[in-house]
C-alpha cells in the first residue's frame, strides 16, 4: 500500500512540473508582452492622428463609417509647413474647353454611360464647413504589414513604357495596360474612367484604375499625382470599388500616400470622400457606369487641382510638395494596373478593368474615354501620338480609339490569368 502511495505521489509530482513547464511556455513573456503592448498603442496614437473629432457621422450601407470632419481640422494641417496655411476655396484659374457634363444621365442610350455617386450618400450628407472622411478602424491597420506602411503603396509600381529592361518593370509584381504621353510639359490632364468591380485573388493584391500625373525620372526622386478607382481588400478590408487619390515625391520611398491618410492633400469639398465606395457599378452586357477626373495645375499658385465630375472641385496638392511638379509634368499616363503576387505560382486571377479584353467593346470591356491633356499654356485638349504599353498582352491588353462624342479613347484590362496567361 506505501508503494503505491509512493508511486501515485511521485506521478502526481511529475504532472505538476508538466503542468507548470506548459504554464510557462504559454504565458507571454515579459518582451512579448511589451512588444504587444508597443503595437496597441501605436495603433491607438495613429488611430487619434487619423481621426479628427466629427461634427456629424453617417454609416454607409456598406459599413463604412463617414466622419464630418471641419475645414480647419482635416489631416493636411498635421504637416509642419501648412502651420499657418490660408485654405484656397477656391482654384485661379480653370483650364479652357471643359466638357459641360450632367451629374445623372436619365435614360441610358445604346453607346452611353451613366455618371455615379458614392454609396454613403443614401444615409446623409455633411455640412457646408465640414469635410467628409472614411474612418480608419484599429483592423485597417492591423492588415498592414507595419503602422508606417499603412496607407502607402510599395516603392517602384509605375509603369515605365520605355524601359530597355523588362525586368525592371515586372520585378514588383505589378502589371499595368496604359495609354500615355511624354512628348511635351503637361499641366494636367482629363479622362471618363469607367467603374467595375474586378475579381481579386489574394487580399494582399488590388486592382485600379487611374490617371498618373508625373515628373522627374523614374528613379528615386520621381514625383506623382494619381486618381482614380480601386479594389483593395488589404487597404479596406472589403472588395468595394472606391475613388482613391494617391501622391509621392520621392517614387514612393519616405513621402505621400492613399486619400487623407497623411498631411498632404487639402480638400475643401463637403459631398466626395476619398477612399469611398462609388455607387453604383458597371455590369457585363448591362449598365454603364463612369466617373469624370480632371487634375491641373494652378498656373498663379502652382497648387495641383483636382475635380470629380462636373461639379465637385474635390481640393488640392500645395505645390511645396513637390520637386519637379511644381514647375509641370513630363509624363501622362491613363489606364489600369493590378497586383500579381503569383501566391500559387501561376499567374494571378486578378483582373484589371472589367475583367475581358478590350476586344469585347463597350459594355463587356473597361474604358476610357475623352482623354485630354493641359498644355504648358494651359489649354485642355487631345493629345497627340498617345502610345500604349503592356507588360503581358495575353494577361491585360489595351486597345486605342478616336471618334465620336468619346473623343480620344481606349479599351483596357482583361482576366489575368487564363489558357495564353499560365
Amino acid at each position: 500500500m506505501a508503494m503505491e502511495m509512493q508511486s501515485g505521489g511521485k506521478m502526481m509530482g511529475f504532472l505538476v512540473i508538466l503542468l507548470v513547464l506548459f504554464i510557462e511556455m504559454a504565458a507571454p513573456t515579459s518582451a512579448s508582452r511589451n512588444s504587444f503592448s508597443t503595437q496597441i498603442l501605436e495603433v491607438q496614437n495613429q488611430l487619434k492622428l487619423l481621426n479628427k473629432p466629427a461634427v456629424k457621422s453617417i454609416k454607409s450601407p456598406d459599413g463604412d463609417i463617414i466622419d464630418c470632419i471641419k475645414l480647419s481640422h482635416q489631416p493636411a494641417f498635421d504637416h509642419p509647413m501648412l502651420k499657418n496655411h490660408k485654405i484656397q476655396m477656391t482654384p485661379n484659374f480653370h483650364p479652357e474647353g471643359v466638357f459641360g457634363e450632367n451629374k445623372v444621365a436619365s435614360k441610358m442610350k445604346p453607346g452611353s454611360s451613366r455618371n455615379v455617386t458614392q454609396m454613403w450618400h443614401l444615409n446623409g450628407r455633411c455640412p457646408e464647413g465640414t469635410i467628409p472622411i472614411r474612418r480608419t478602424r484599429k483592423d485597417d491597420l492591423l492588415r498592414a504589414s507595419s503602422i508606417k506602411a499603412f496607407g502607402k503603396k510599395r516603392h517602384k509600381t509605375i509603369p515605365q513604357p520605355k524601359s530597355a529592361d523588362p525586368d525592371l518593370i515586372t520585378q514588383s509584381g505589378h502589371q499595368h495596360a496604359i495609354a500615355y504621353v511624354d512628348e511635351e510639359k503637361y499641366c494636367g490632364a482629363k479622362a471618363t474612367i469607367n467603374v467595375w468591380e474586378p475579381k481579386i485573388q489574394q487580399p494582399n493584391e488590388f486592382s485600379l484604375s487611374q490617371i498618373w500625373i508625373l515628373g522627374g525620372s523614374f528613379g528615386e526622386d520621381l514625383n506623382s499625382i494619381e486618381a482614380g478607382w480601386q479594389v483593395s481588400p488589404d487597404l479596406y478590408g472589403d472588395n468595394h470599388t472606391r475613388l482613391f487619390t494617391y501622391w509621392t515625391s520621392d517614387a514612393y520611398q519616405a513621402t505621400g500616400c492613399y486619400n487623407l491618410l497623411c498631411s498632404g492633400f487639402i480638400q475643401i469639398n463637403n459631398e466626395i470622400a476619398m477612399g469611398a465606395s462609388i455607387y453604383p457599378v458597371s455590369s457585363y452586357h448591362d449598365s454603364q457606369y463612369d466617373i469624370s477626373l480632371l487634375v491641373w495645375k494652378d498656373p498663379k499658385e502652382g497648387n495641383w487641382w483636382l475635380q470629380f465630375g462636373n461639379s465637385y472641385v474635390l481640393g488640392y496638392w500645395p505645390a511645396f510638395l513637390f520637386s519637379y511638379l511644381s514647375d509641370s509634368a513630363s509624363m501622362i499616363e491613363w489606364g489600369g494596373e493590378v497586383v500579381n503576387s503569383e501566391s500559387d505560382g501561376q499567374h494571378t486571377s486578378t483582373q484589371m478593368g472589367s475583367g475581358h479584353f478590350p476586344k469585347e467593346g463597350f459594355g463587356k470591356s473597361s474604358y476610357f474615354k475623352n482623354i485630354q491633356i493641359v498644355d504648358g499654356s494651359n489649354n485642355l485638349k487631345v493629345p497627340k501620338d498617345i502610345a500604349t504599353f503592356t507588360e503581358q498582352s495575353n494577361c491585360y491588353d489595351v486597345q486605342t480609339g478616336k471618334g465620336g462624342n468619346w473623343g480620344s479613347y481606349f479599351y483596357y484590362g482583361g482576366p489575368g490569368r487564363n489558357a495564353n496567361c499560365p
